[in-house]
Formats: C-alpha cells, structure tokens, sequence
C-alpha cells in the first residue's frame, strides 16, 4: 500500500503521525511510504532518520496525498487540507467530529473512507488510541492550570502546593477516566487538595486505591458539581463520552460564583466542551476571560510536547496501521472488531452514532458493509 504523511498544519501542532520505527515496521512489511520534508521536525526527528528508516521525502504535499492510499496525520483535516480529500482516500487520524460539522460535511461529500482513532475501542470499552493523548493532555492541565493561577498570568496568585500555615490550592477534576486521573496524580503531586468528580462507582474506588486515598472522589450530580467549583482554585474538565459531544456540566451562573482569579481548563474541548462559556482555543493564544474567571481551552495540548506525544501515539496506533495496510481497512476491520468501532465514514455515508446524533444526521449500520 501507498502511505503518506503529512506535516501537521494546524495552529501549533508540532507532533507526527509516525515514527521512523514505524516508517521501518511498514517499509519491511512490503509497503511504500511517504514522508513529507520537515514532518517531524517539531518533534525533533530528522528528514534522514526517516530515510534511513526506509521512507520516500516530498516537498509536493499535493502529490503526496494524490499518491496516497492511505493517510496517517495526528488530527483532522483543516480546511485548507480539504482539496486534498477524494473518494477511496482512507484516512485514519484523530477526527472528533461531533464537534465539528463542515469537517464532517467534506469527509461525506468527497466520499473519503476514514477511520477515527478515538473512537477505536476494544471489548472492554477501552479507546487504546485515545488513551496515550489523554494522558498527556490531563498531565498538562494540571501544569497549565498552575501557570495559568500565577498573579502575573491573571490569576488568584495561588501555589497549588500552598505553604507553611498556609491553605493548599483546591482542584476539582470532573471526569475520572485517562485524563481525569492523570491529572489528578500530578495536582495532588504538586500538593494540591483534590477531588475526582464521576458517575462511576467502580472509576471512584479505583481512584481512591491508585493514589492511596490522596485524591478523593465524589459522586457527580450538577449541585454537587457547583459546590465543588464554588471553592475551587483550578477546575479540569476531563468528561468523555466518546465518539459524541461533551454535556456541559459548568454553567456560566457556576463560574460568576467561583473565586476571582481561578482558573478552569478544558482537556473535552476536541469533543465540544464540558463548560458553558468554552470555545476552542490555541497555543498561540490559550486563553480568554469569563466572570473573573481564566479559561484555557487549547483544542491541541499533546501538540506542546510533540517529542513525547508523537512517540506515544505511534505506539498505539502502528499495530492498526500495519494491519489496515497489510489487508486493507475491510478485511482489517473484519479481522479486529476494535478497529470496526472507529469506521466513521464511507462512500458518502456516516457510521458513527455518536456524530450522527450531535449533528442531527442519521447513521448507517457498519454490519452489513462489512459482512
């Protein structure tokens, strides 16, 4: 199979979609690759590595996609990237399209094939692809949260860690999945006081066994939900439900009632957003003010630390690759029922419930295409 990939080209986004052990896993296996110049600079991983590695280089990114049977990036198309986009193109990549309708429309449209790596899920609801991002997104909330509260930086001028004789900042993380709970290990690492906020009973005792009874947890209901912001210096937005939009679990009235100077981040915003007043945001600009309160809503975080996100990326996702190319994405998915969950669109038609239900559209059964 003919593979490209391409330079990231959105706003800040310095990972690539593949490794130059990756480009070697696939050149062994029969299969031509194409690296456009400079990919992986951003994450420091030089255009000879990757030819050393077995890959062809191009400065034509136009070419490039035209000659590709399949596409491998990190996140979703850009507009600009839209003309690149054409029937029997398979595209497997970060899409979350539930938050995003004329990316949705062009995928249908130019009858694209795409395959979405959040929405890859094995029988025990885990999302293999999603989960290294989502760590490293929630360990960076906490980060940029604490930057975010430095008086110079807008902020209340807290120290999550605190002081002798002095009150530790307060966290409050909704959600307790991946990000929720790696952000939660590195607030408390940081000293903090905080509290996981989930519907889950069993995601609650296993956060309470993990750090050792440092991080409490309390069941999430909307008054519960206020209570928690209403005292909290940094509040992390960590709800997933995936392949579908984000519900909004923090009003603005919420926020107008929270300390002055706290800050409020939001690893959900790919998926919409779980606060009221959130919109994207990006590296170049990652902050706005709502009542007092600082937002920081970067649509990329993972991008900030490509070297280590695009390491982890390519090791969840080259086991997929392999077999999409080794046998093409039908038979791949036919042969793992895991992949067939990211199938989203094809042939003008969508096959994600959770998109088709946030953007009112309807959804095909992927059974019988693929029987």
């Amino acid at each position: 199979m003919r593979i490209g990939v391409p330079t990231e080209v959105k706003d800040s986004e310095y990972r690539v979609a593949l490794t130059p052990a990756g480009v070697d896993a696939l050149v062994r296996r029969g299969h031509q690759v194409t690296v456009q110049t400079g990919a992986g600079e951003g994450s420091a991983i030089a255009d000879a590595a990757y030819a050393d590695a077995g890959a062809d280089l191009t400065q034509d990114v136009a070419a490039l996609w035209g000659s590709s049977e399949m596409v491998l990036k990190v996140k979703e198309p850009v507009a600009s990237e839209y003309a690149y986009l054409r029937p029997g193109l398979l595209l497997f990549t970060y899409l979350h399209l539930a938050a995003n309708r004329p990316l949705t429309r062009e995928l249908l449209e130019r009858r694209v094939t795409s395959v979405a790596y959040e929405t890859v899920r094995t029988s025990d609801g885990a999302l293999p692809l999603l989960a290294p991002m989502s760590e490293i997104a929630g360990r960076l909330a906490a980060q940029v949260g604490a930057d975010c509260l430095l008086r110079p930086h807008g902020g209340a001028g807290v120290l999550l860690g605190g002081a002798a004789g002095v009150r530790r900042g307060d966290v409050v993380v909704l959600g307790g999945g991946t990000a929720g709970l790696a952000a939660a290990r590195v607030a408390a690492g940081m000293g903090a006081d905080v509290t996981v906020l989930d519907v889950n009973p069993q995601v609650m005792r296993r956060i309470e066994e993990v750090t050792g009874g440092a991080v409490r947890t309390r069941y999430s209901t909307p008054l519960d939900v206020a209570r928690a912001c209403a005292g909290a210096d940094l509040v992390i937005g960590a709800v997933l439900v995936p392949g579908a939009r984000t519900p909004t679990l923090v009003t603005r009235q919420m926020v107008a009632g929270m300390r002055p100077g706290s800050v409020l981040v939001d690893v959900a915003i790919d998926q919409g957003g779980c606060f009221e007043d959130s919109r994207p945001t990006t590296h170049a600009e990652p902050t706005y003010t709502v009542e007092g309160s600082t937002f920081y809503c970067v649509a990329n975080m993972p991008g900030a630390v490509p070297h280590t996100s695009t390491y982890a990326l390519t090791n969840a996702t080259l086991p997929y690759a392999l077999a999409l190319a080794d046998s093409g994405w039908r038979q791949a998915c036919l042969e793992h029922p895991d992949l067939a969950q990211g199938l989203t669109t094809y042939e003008g038609r969508l096959y994600a419930a959770g998109v088709a239900q946030a953007l009112g559209l309807e959804a095909g059964d992927p059974g019988p295409l693929l029987a």
